[in-house]
């Protein structure tokens, strides 16, 4: 059973940093097709970052490009947003989650369908 959990979440000024872990099991795709999300209070919840099919690279959304990074850990079971000048406008709920490689290894299932339970970031201006 793939489970993931993200930790480190918190209240952070306007202008610095956080960094943002997810810890997975039973997923053995790891890091590919695993993504970044969050939910803002009133507002959708949206794809900030992830990491493609293998040797398809990564995504960032436009309003995190160059700010924010994404990384694995060598054994592969831990995935981390590396969130720098963070911004009011980053205050939401960030989630990770994943969808799995078809079996070509060459591109991701359609649908994240499995996901942790959020970490709460919150910016002040």
């Amino acid at each position: 059973q793939v489970q993931l959990l993200e930790s480190g979440g918190g209240s952070v000024q306007a202008g610095g940093s956080l960094r943002l872990s997810c810890t997975t099991s039973g997923y053995t795709d790891n890091p590919y097709c695993t993504g970044w999300f969050r939910q803002a209070p009133g507002k959708d919840r949206e794809e900030i970052a992830a990491f493609h099919a293998p040797g398809r690279g990564t995504y960032f959304h436009d309003s995190v490009k160059g700010r924010f990074s994404i990384s694995h850990n060598v054994a592969k079971t831990g995935l981390y947003l590396q969130m720098n000048s963070l911004k009011p406008e980053d205050t939401a709920i960030y989630y990770c989650a994943t969808r799995g490689v078809r079996r070509t290894g060459e591109d991701c299932y359609h649908d994240y369908n499995y996901w942790g339970p959020g970490t709460q970031v919150t910016v002040a201006s």
